[in-house]
């Protein structure tokens, strides 16, 4: 017994923190090795952007290596320019609490327990693709962050774990959002930067039977694992270790929900919460809200939701604050991945790399070339994560060179939607902001979430190969 706790304490994985510091550290040393260089670029009016022009790459005569000092000023740059997510993360988690403290959320829970019995686990669909189909169409995304908290309360109450509750949001949208069929900020801006339509006869039923089938993919992963813990809680990849949730008043078991009065203030409250959902969703697709705006409705739905529930101003500030101090964990956790992504500009190697990268693919057999512009987006992902952002950087290139190797823009834009999104769930600097919202270490997400990235590849594979023949 004593080996087996020694040995896990010497296989205990480093603090969330110390892995992205190690990263940063990582990327700091690579600019003293990789050259700085840069891609002309051109102001389009028509898409308010800066394009890349493609083959204009230069290598830069001097290089801007990161050292030391670059290192420090790095983390604070990181956490500066992550502010409008961090704040978002802060005013979205108060109101999760809030949810969670006035037992709006166990309330609910129980009333859909009664109705639905022992098949609660039906749940896990209903909500992934509710969320799914919200990522495929207008493009959310980030604006779910706010969610995760209130469906881990869900997940934990039922019997399951972080993961499913995170997965139940997290997965449901970012498969959507990489299986997209309509989204604007991925597959529209990459469309009309590729010169061709985003709604195609042949394009556009591949997108809708790819989103399917990676949508069913998901559910189906993630229902199987909740199933198993369920059955076996040490199955979970978070068993032994510190369960917050668990130690709140607040949340209560299965049978404690069941017995739960759900009282007219409750009722308020979530028909305000459903409110705010279908806000979101209305704003984000028809006025083009985005953090900030939707950061101020948060805000709103705080201090209304405070009211009906009768709370004083000190209680109401009093939960902020707790919010708040719960929320940092992950908020700087974002900041730090950020870091990477200002080392890589501050040195100028985001454009090497991207050339670099881009090259392999011109070399390919035309049979390969598919696959190889799949794998390309999947890496460059990680130097550049915003989805737009690698649109901008990536279809000037990859467009023209897919005319180069025979193959049609609109399998270019979806080896493109499938390398950015997917990848989403994957590389630290993208999947650093969702676990630090849940409070997981990355090494247990990837326990969980590697195999199902594996397979989500090998689906991107398969389809990107037929694309060859039918787009």
């Amino acid at each position: 017994m004593d080996v087996k706790i020694e040995k896990k304490k010497m296989l205990k994985m480093p603090h969330a923190y110390a892995i992205m510091i190690f990263i940063i550290i990582i990327m700091c040393l690579l600019t003293f090795i990789i050259p700085a260089g840069t891609f002309e670029r051109v102001y389009d009016e028509e898409l308010d952007r800066e394009l890349v022009v493609a083959g204009t790459y230069l290598q830069l005569d001097e290089s801007s290596p990161v050292g030391p000092w670059g290192f420090f000023i790095s983390l604070y740059s990181g956490v500066v320019e992550s502010a409008e997510i961090i704040f978002f993360i802060v005013f979205a988690t108060a109101y999760a609490m809030l949810l969670q403290k006035t037992g709006t959320l166990n309330a609910m829970v129980g009333a859909m327990l009664r109705k639905l019995g022992n098949k609660d686990v039906l749940m896990i669909p209903i909500f992934m693709v509710l969320f799914g189909l919200a990522g495929t169409s207008f493009g959310m995304y980030e604006e779910t962050y706010a969610l995760i908290p209130a469906f881990m309360v869900i997940a934990v109450t039922l019997g399951y774990d972080r993961l499913v509750g995170g997965s139940m949001v997290f997965v449901g949208v970012a498969t959507g959002f990489a299986a997209a069929i309509l989204n604007p900020f991925t597959i529209g801006i990459a469309s009309s930067i590729a010169g061709i339509n985003l709604v195609g006869s042949s394009v556009t039923p591949f997108r809708i039977l790819a989103f399917i089938l990676f949508e069913a993919l998901a559910i189906a992963y993630t229902m199987r694992y909740a199933i198993r813990i369920k059955k076996d809680p040490t199955k979970s990849f978070l068993y032994g270790t510190e369960e917050p949730l668990l130690k709140s008043k607040d949340v209560k078991s299965r049978d404690e929900v069941m017995q739960l009065e759900f009282t007219l203030q409750q009722k308020f409250t979530l028909g305000g919460f459903i409110l705010l959902i279908i806000l979101m969703g209305v704003t984000c697709g028809v006025w083009g809200w985005y953090l900030y705006e939707l950061a101020a409705l948060f805000i709103v739905f705080f201090l209304v939701t405070s009211i009906i529930n009768g709370y004083s101003v000190n209680k109401i500030c009093e939960t902020f604050v707790e919010a708040a101090e719960a929320a940092m964990f992950g908020a700087l956790l974002v900041g730090f991945a950020r870091s990477i992504n200002v080392v890589m500009e501050n040195a100028n190697i985001i454009d090497t790399c991207v050339n670099a990268i881009a090259g392999v693919v011109s070399s390919l057999p035309k049979g390969l070339s598919a696959v190889g512009m799949l794998v390309v987006q999947n890496a460059i992902n990680f130097f550049i994560p915003s989805g737009s952002g690698q649109a901008v950087v990536m279809m000037p290139i990859m467009a023209p060179l897919s005319d180069l190797l025979g193959l049609s823009r609109e399998l270019a834009v979806v080896c493109y939607q499938f390398g950015d999104g997917f990848s989403n769930m994957f590389w630290p600097t993208a999947v650093a902001t969702e676990c630090g919202i849940m409070g997981i270490a990355m090494d247990k997400w990837y326990k969980y979430i590697g195999p199902l990235f594996g397979m989500m590849f090998v689906l991107q594979a398969i389809l990107v190969t037929i694309g060859v023949a039918v787009l």
